[in-house]
């Protein structure tokens, strides 16, 4: 999937409000499309998430009393939990996220879906290109 749409990065603000969240301006839109469909949508959703959660791992390890190991080691689960928690709503996320940019339902799936789709086409010609074809041809 093509397009000759230019796409916009937010900066570094404005990225730190989308990942705790907020929306960004209409002109991000492909933008958010990219960050929600491209090939690594899901590593960018765990970064989000890992942005998310180090504040309150970072204030439970400064501000807590008590063994620092203690601190570590709950920052740690609640972490882990957190990311458990993110993860299993993965797909759910990022398509509220299309939505708010004002992408109608369903559009994350069925990009990801064609750009899948064209890859596995690919994927399917060289295979065909390179174990169907008789030896000796």
């Amino acid at each position: 999937m093509e397009t000759d749409v230019t796409v916009r990065r937010p900066n570094p603000l404005q990225w730190l409000w989308y990942a705790f969240g907020g929306s960004l301006p209409a002109r991000y839109a492909p933008w958010v499309l990219r960050d929600t469909t491209c090939r690594t949508w899901w590593l960018r959703h765990v970064l989000r998430a890992v942005v998310q959660i180090a504040p309150f791992v970072i204030a439970i390890v400064v501000f807590v009393p008590g063994p620092l190991w203690l601190r570590l080691m709950c920052s740690l689960g609640g972490a882990i939990m957190g990311l458990i928690f993110s993860i299993s709503y993965l797909h759910e996320t990022a398509e509220h996220r299309l939505v708010k940019a004002g992408y109608p339902v369903g559009t994350g799936p069925a990009t990801r879906a064609e750009r899948t789709a064209e890859k596995d086409a690919a994927a399917a010609d060289r295979y065909a290109a390179r174990y169907r074809t008789p030896p000796g041809d």
